[in-house]
């Protein structure tokens, strides 16, 4: 179910594709669909994107949530959503290590034709570990990710992009 919305689309080729360009082609998605994919915000985000300890956790998700900002101040809607992803996957990544040391939920090789997409595909769930830094470093994630995603001018420029290109 998609309420609506548009599928991330996958088949896009990514690595030749500028969206600040061609803006239409976006799909805001589910959860962080395409969030290592959409260019140039990958590029212009992904350097900050660091979780280890939460002295590191915070500097980032600071610096993040400033290009949220600042994407906001320059009505880039994309840019505001992959921000939002990007404070997101801190969330989620963070928690893995935090639940699991090596980062993998799962045991076995992911295979080729779901790489790049959620879920076991079958695979064993490996046992739970404890890192409480990392899981402080989800929580410090968690708060400017719900920033980002409760701000209004964010929620009004998302729902105008989800009814104007699906």
């Amino acid at each position: 179910m998609n309420n609506g919305r548009k599928q991330f689309d996958y088949s896009l080729n990514y690595n030749s594709l500028n969206l600040r360009e061609k803006p239409e082609l976006y799909r805001v998605g589910k959860g962080e669909q395409g969030v290592l994919l959409v260019q140039p915000y990958k590029s212009e985000i992904l350097p900050y994107w660091r979780f280890k300890t939460p002295e590191i956790a915070r500097e980032s998700s600071d610096k993040i949530y400033e290009l949220f900002l600042a994407y906001k101040k320059q009505g880039d809607f994309i840019g505001m959503d992959m921000a939002r992803k990007f404070l997101q996957m801190g969330v989620t990544r963070a928690r893995r290590y935090a639940n699991h040391r090596t980062g993998q939920k799962y045991d076995g090789p992911v295979p080729a034709d779901q790489k790049g997409r959620s879920g076991s595909h079958g695979r064993e769930t490996l046992p739970l570990d404890a890192d409480p830094l990392k899981a402080e470093s989800a929580a410090i994630f968690r708060e400017k990710y719900l920033q980002a995603r409760e701000d209004p001018d964010y929620q009004r420029l998302r729902k105008e992009w989800q009814e104007e290109y699906g």
